[in-house]
Formats: structure tokens, sequence, C-alpha cells
């Protein structure tokens, strides 16, 4: 059975002969890039062989595809820098832009913790103790007259010891099951005042990273934060790959355990940073997008994949954390934000009523930008939606040098208009080893307006520049030279890789068309837009109106959210009010569906050009 060692790490795992290298990356939980999902497309997923045989398809540039190797005998691989994931840059700080600050909520927990105290029992007053406590729960003012209290039958067993360790003084948790603090569950009895010992985790549950922060229900403050890659890159860039992924063997389950392990890693984390004791945590509500909430509750994705594109469930009930597999105290419950169709999720879901769009009478614009872009169109009254495939363009995907967000990573570039010499800044300020979604549109833009490329894409040949060149797969765009990086390899940008932004672009600008024409506006009318999203947060307005991926309206009415499903995830947390907010938000959107939508198809190919075919819907830019 061969051995194969990844480095740097020096992580070993055995496999069987034959085995594909890819899988067994996954299997030692080693990250390599592959945002085709292992098809074989991408040649993203290069490693260097530095011992032992395998049977595989070299690339042009060096190394092997790693999707098609088989290994032969024991193996020693190193991962290029390219693969290689960061925290750090998750840190890095929100654009320069206007933020947009999330809704105010009162603070009134879904889940809820006070202390009451008991009559001893006696000869005289012989009632159980499940009776003695459900009597004296009905005295206390902090819950309704006729509230009805359910036991949840796990805390039986610490009961007795509860009471009389505490010397009949307990504190009890109960979650309000969504009837207005008429209808509660007791989740956990502890002796004595435990009511400063609370806490619950509000997390972001995304395709490509996760974010999670502690909070303090007593003062709605966040407390710690953390962030980290989701570790299902590794089986696929984006979520179809997952689906496919799930699909196989044991895919669903193993999806499933990688994701339960981080989070319960993260949360675990969290308490060590703050000090504090994770027997502490009350609750946990999560919002991800409809395919990341299937997988997370190990539920079939099959039906979500191909038409009608059908869901398991949009909304979900209240869950034990330990019923869902994340390593926590059994009373722990997981809250989820509901969900509006198989690709609008309750992370936009969450995101709408975490900035508080749905409290606004303004007519709002919502746009979440990524693989599968999100568009919401609306007000208090009433709230349009729609998914557009856009692509993994703007996270680097089927971009030849394109690259996640981390250190290293080119997210900004300038050209100069007479030499056409680029000035290039890298996340974390480390020599250039790929190129971010922020930088890839950065880069369209100023080879645009500085008349490199044309209209269509295409670079003009007859420019005094040796950057721009004819290279293996086309015209190209030399950004940083293999001197100035980390990889070896002149990092460039090609005329492929500008079809491929187009055609991103394009999509998300007809999405916003096709769903304003839907519902009856102009885009002229947009009071605000709302940008959501990690990715939301790093791009230039300008920039991106310039490229045709944004309106062109008064700058004034772009606002940057940030992580918008992190805001939402958290007022679920603190407010019962916001909780109850995004179901009633989740069924008052309207679900357009632009897969079969023939002018979504019409706005789409008008889109293909830069900024657009209609020069009139962005008269701020100037075209060469």
């Amino acid at each position: 059975m061969p051995t194969v060692t990844f480095l740097p790490s020096g992580t070993k795992v055995d496999v069987e002969t034959g085995e594909n290298l890819l899988r067994a990356a996954m299997k030692a939980g080693i990250h390599i890039n592959s945002s085709c999902g292992g098809a074989g497309v991408c040649n993203k997923c290069r490693v260097l062989v530095e011992e032992g045989n395998v049977e595989a398809e070299a690339l042009p540039d060096g190394g092997i595809k790693a999707c098609s190797a088989s290994i032969l005998d024991n193996l020693v691989v190193r991962i290029p820098v390219e693969s290689e994931m960061d925290r750090k840059a998750l840190e890095r700080p929100m654009s320069w832009m206007q933020r947009k600050t999330g809704e105010a909520f009162p603070i009134d927990l879904p889940v809820k913790k006070f202390a009451v105290k008991l009559p001893e029992p006696n000869l005289e007053d012989q009632a159980s103790d499940l009776e003695r406590l459900l009597r004296e729960m009905r005295r206390t003012p902090l819950l309704l007259n006729d509230a009805r209290i359910r036991t949840n039958p796990r805390i039986l067993h610490a009961l007795p010891e509860a009471l009389r360790q505490g010397n009949w003084k307990a504190t009890v948790t109960v979650q309000d099951l969504e009837n207005g603090g008429r209808d509660l569950e007791i989740l956990r009895v502890e002796p004595g005042d435990k009511t400063r010992g609370f806490f619950s985790v509000a997390i972001d549950l995304g395709t490509t990273t996760l974010s999670a922060e502690l909070l303090d229900p007593i003062t709605g403050k966040s407390i710690r934060g953390v962030s980290d890659y989701n570790p299902q890159v590794s089986f696929g860039e984006d979520v179809i790959s997952r689906m496919e992924f799930a699909r196989k063997g044991d895919g669903r389950k193993i999806l499933k355990e990688r994701i339960t392990k981080k989070l319960t890693e993260l949360i675990s984390e969290l308490f060590f940073k703050a000090d504090r004791d994770i027997k502490e945590l009350s609750h946990v509500t999560i919002a991800g997008n409809t395919v990341m909430t299937h997988l997370l509750m190990g539920l079939e994705t099959r039906y979500l994949r191909g038409k009608p594109y059908i869901p398991v469930a949009s909304h979900f009930p209240p869950i034990n954390a330990v019923d869902m597999g994340l390593e926590l105290p059994e009373h722990v419950k997981c809250l989820l934000a509901p969900c509006v169709a198989s690709y609008m999720g309750g992370d936009i879901v969450a995101g709408v009523v975490g900035v508080g769009m749905h409290k606004n009478p303004k007519l709002t614009l919502f746009i979440d930008i990524g693989t599968n872009g999100e568009i919401v169109l609306g007000n208090q009254d009433w709230m349009a939606c729609a998914s557009c495939s856009a692509g993994p363009a703007f996270e680097g995907g089927g971009i030849k040098y394109g690259m996640r967000a981390t250190t290293g990573a080119v997210e900004v570039v300038r050209i100069h208009p007479r030499t056409f010499e680029p000035m290039v800044l890298t996340i974390g300020g480390k020599r250039a080893k790929g190129i971010c979604g922020s930088g890839i549109i950065s880069l369209l833009a100023g080879l645009f307006q500085v008349g490199v490329i044309d209209r269509q894409g295409k670079f003009r040949r007859d420019l005094p520049t040796s950057r721009i060149r004819e290279g293996r797969d086309g015209w190209e765009y030399v950004v940083v030279e293999k001197k100035n990086n980390q990889i070896g390899i002149d990092i460039a940008f090609t005329e492929s890789d500008i079809e491929n932004l187009i055609r991103a672009k394009g999509a998300m600008f007809a999405g916003c068309l096709t769903l304003a024409e839907s519902v009856g506006v102009s885009i002229k009318d947009i009071e605000r837009v709302i940008l959501a999203g990690n990715f939301g947060s790093y791009i230039d307005i300008e920039q991106a109106i310039t490229i045709g991926l944004l309106p062109d309206i008064e700058r004034n009415r772009f606002f940057f959210a940030g992580n918008t499903s992190l805001m939402g995830a958290r007022a679920m947390a603190l407010s019962r009010p916001a909780l109850e907010d995004t179901r009633r938000v989740a069924d008052m959107m309207t679900h357009f569906d632009l897969s079969d939508n023939t002018r979504f198809m019409d706005y789409y190919v008008s889109s293909l050009f830069l900024p657009h075919t209609d020069s009139s819907l962005f008269p701020s830019v100037e075209i060469r």
C-alpha cells in the first residue's frame, strides 16, 4: 500500500495502488485548487512530484494534474503556493466606500435563561421534581401566564441532582418555539444562579469561507470573531461541484463530516479565545445558501441540481446541535435561516433582514456577487429575487492565474495610460502568486480605460509595450513577470480570461435588468444599492461600473454592507423578532427563475460588451 507525503506540511496518507492523487489529498485533508471538481478542465490542480512514480498528465508550465494522476508507489508531492489558504487574508479591511450598518433589533432572545427558586419537597408537598419546577416556572413574571411549557426528555436524567445541588435554586434554559413566548421548551436545568454564564454563536455558512461570532445575549455585543476557509473547497470550489461529489458513494457523508468538524473547531476556538466554558453556550444561529444548508444537515441535494430545482425543505425546525453532528453540549440548539429556492438561500434572507431592507420604503437593490449571484429588489412592501449563474470568475475560477482572496493574491491593479505598465498591490504585501476577484475586475477595468482592450475584450496589438504578447493560450497581458512573483511563471491575463469575466459580469447585470423589468421598474428608479458578501466589500465601485457589472447611477446610492449573512445570523441569535422576520421575508419574496427566461437571455447577450451594447446605460463611462 503506497504512502503519499504532501509537502510542505509533511502530512502522510496510505492509499491503494492506482488511487487518484486528488482523492488522496482529500482523504488527507490537504487542499489543492480544483475549481472544476476534478473534471480535468481547469488545470488548477498542479502539483510537483519530488519522489516516486505516478501515471499523470503533465502541464506545460511544469508539474502534473493531480486529478489525472494514478499513484503507483510511495510518493512525495509538493503543493505549490497558489493552493495555500491563509486565514489572515480573511481579516483584511473592507473598502473605503460608505458602509451600511446592521438594523437595530430589540434584544428578545429566542433562547432564554432565568433563575427560579423552588420550595423543598415534604410530606405535605410530594410533587415530582419536574412538576415542582414547572409549577414555579409558571409563577415567574418572566413567562407569560398562558405559556405552554414542554420538556425535552434529555433534562430528566440531570434534573434531580441539579435541583438539590443548587439547594432548590436552579437556572432554566428555555427555547421559544415560534409562538410569541406562549410555547416553550425546557432545554437545560443547572444548579444555582447561572444566568451570567450565557452565550450564543452566530455563523455565516459560506461556500468558500466560514465566519463565526461569539455573542453576549445580555448586552447584545460581539465578544470574539473567527473566520476560516470552508474545508469542503477541497471537494469542489462551487456548490455544483459539491453536489456532484455528494452523489457519489459516501460523498454526502464526507461533506457533512468535514463541515461539522470545522464548525465545531471554530466554536471551540471562540470560547478558548474568550476564556469561557463552552458549556455556557445556549444556541447557535446559522445562515447559509440552500445547498450549504442541505449539506450541513446531510440532506439529499440531487433534486436541487436539476429542473425543477426542488429543495428538501425551505424552512427548518430547531435542531439539537449534537443531532446535526456538531460536538457541542447536548442542550445547545441550532436555528437555521430559511431559504426561498434552490439557489436563493438563507444567507440572502438573513442578509436582507440584517440590513433592514424589509423595513425601509426606499426601492433597494440588494446584490451578493459570487459564483451564484443573488439579487433582491424591493422594499418594505414587496420583494422580488433571482439568482443568476455568473460562474466562478469573480472568485478566480476559470481565470488562468485566478485564485481566491488569500495572501499573495493581486487585489488592485492600475495601468499607466502611456506606458501601459501595471502598478500592482497584493493581499498582505507579499509577492504575487495569482489574481483574486477584486484584482480581476480592477485589471479588466484598467485595461479597458487606457485602451489596451476594445469593447469586445480583444487586445490591441499595435501598442508600444512588450506586456501584450501572443502566448500559448492566445493573446495575453503580462501582469507580473516570473522574476517578481512566487510561482516562477509569468502571471498573465488572457483573452480567454476576459471572455469568462465578461460573461460573468454580463449575467449579473442582465439579472438586474430582467428583475427590474419583471416588476415594472427601471434601473434609474433604484434609490439604494447594497453590496453584500465578502467579495462585495473589496470591489471598486467605479471599476465595477466601468466594466458593466453594476448599474451606472449616482455613486452616493451605493453602500457596502460586508458580511450581511453573518449580520443577519447575529440578529437571529439576539432577537426573536429578527428570527420571525427571516421567516416572513422568505415567504414574501417572489422568486423569478431566470434559467428559461427569454428576456434574460436577450439582456445577457447585450451585456457581452464593455460596458454594454447600449452605451446610454453607462453615460459616465468614457469609451476610447
